[in-house]
Formats: C-alpha cells, sequence, structure tokens
C-alpha cells in the first residue's frame, strides 16, 4: 500500500499541531494527510486518464481539505498561514 503506517506517523510528527506522533486529530494532521492523498491520486491520474471513480474521489479529498482549511481560517489565521507555508499550498 502507498501510505504505510510509518509513513502515517511522520505525516502527523511533522505537521501536527502538537508536533507527536499520536496528534492524529488536529486539523493540520488532518490536511498533511489529505494532502499526501491528494498528491498520490493525481500522480495516479496522470498515467490513467480514464479512471472516472479516483477521479471522484480525488475531488471529494479536495473538498475535505478546503473544509478544513475554512475550519482553521475562522479559528487561527496563524496556525492557517502555518500550514499553507509547510505544505506549499496556494489559498
Amino acid at each position: 500500500m502507498y501510505l504505510t503506517k510509518e509513513k502515517k506517523t511522520e505525516l502527523f510528527e511533522n505537521h501536527g499541531r502538537l508536533k507527536q506522533k499520536e496528534d492524529t486529530g488536529s486539523a493540520e494532521s488532518q490536511i498533511s494527510l489529505f494532502t499526501f492523498r491528494i498528491n498520490h491520486l493525481t500522480n495516479h491520474l496522470k498515467q490513467h486518464k480514464k479512471d472516472y471513480s479516483t477521479r471522484l474521489g480525488l475531488l471529494k479529498l479536495v473538498g475535505k481539505r478546503r473544509r478544513l482549511l475554512d475550519y482553521l481560517h475562522k479559528r487561527d489565521i496563524e496556525r492557517y498561514r502555518a500550514i499553507l507555508a509547510e505544505l506549499n499550498l496556494r489559498k
């Protein structure tokens, strides 16, 4: 599988709010996990252009990430700006 348990804990340690491997529920951790999955699906769709079910899943993930980013923008603008800078996301 493309996302192992070790890779998940690494994502949570590097991008989570508390910078711990147990920090799975923070918005930053979830956004980093969604970003990793979005990048993987984007690369998959570059090779398999007619895989429409994967494209639908990709669009759902982008929507979930957008909602989490909107939540962070409303709650704490500094955390929002920090996660955008860490993951190199556009506004």
